[in-house]
């Protein structure tokens, strides 16, 4: 009996991983080395919360929210679709969603990059309009994920599109890795850290083909 097929939707950490502009360098160490004296390997790491495909949980846009570590682990695994939104322009409209294949779907996934940008940070990336995050929590949706690194623009003030998110409750997913993810139903798996005090938190994010 064949597996089901699993792909990884994680961007590789590295010290080059391209950051939101303004964060602290990412810092990978050896600390202790096997030899004679040191039976292993040990490694440290330094980095930004929001480092490559991570979760924001919902303390990064509102005081006083939970946490990495208080977030319910539900919205982050199960099934989910994945549609296609390439051809949206600054901002993933009404008119750029599938709205069929969304309906009866408590999690969602938008592919806005032709090929995802491994190698720079692109202040460019496509956003998602409010309107869109308040249809979806109309519907009942409790997580939206992205391959962009945020609901809204970069040089947002007002977190319009997260401040929808919050509104409804839902959770999110941004820097995803979708370029050779066909669309259709997946079962999601993207689980933060348990970070006290956590405003977001990398993931190792996959997608299972439904069997």
């Amino acid at each position: 009996m064949s597996s089901a097929v699993i792909w990884d939707i994680s961007q590789r950490i590295h010290e080059d991983t391209p950051l939101w502009p303004g964060e602290p360098p990412i810092s990978v160490t050896r600390t202790a080395s096997i030899s004679s004296d040191c039976p292993v390997n040990i490694g440290a790491m330094s980095l930004p919360l929001h480092t490559g495909t991570h979760a924001d949980a919902p303390l990064h846009y509102a005081d006083n929210a939970p946490s990495s570590a208080q977030c319910d682990l539900e919205p982050y695994i199960g099934p989910c679709v994945l549609i296609d939104c390439r051809d949206a322009g600054e901002r993933v409209e009404i008119a750029d969603c599938d709205w069929d294949a969304i309906n009866g779907h408590s999690r969602v996934i938008m592919r806005t990059y032709a090929r995802f940008p491994h190698d720079h940070w692109d202040s460019e990336f496509a956003a998602i309009a409010p309107e869109v995050i308040a249809r979806l929590g109309s519907m009942g949706v409790r997580l939206i994920g992205v391959d962009a690194p945020s609901l809204d623009p970069q040089t947002s003030k007002t977190m319009d599109a997260h401040h929808e998110v919050l509104a409804a409750d839902m959770r999110i997913l941004e820097g995803l890795v979708l370029d050779d993810v066909p669309v259709g139903e997946y079962e999601l798996v993207a689980l933060p850290l348990k970070i006290a005090g956590a405003d977001a938190s990398p993931v190792r994010a996959i997608l299972r083909e439904m069997t």
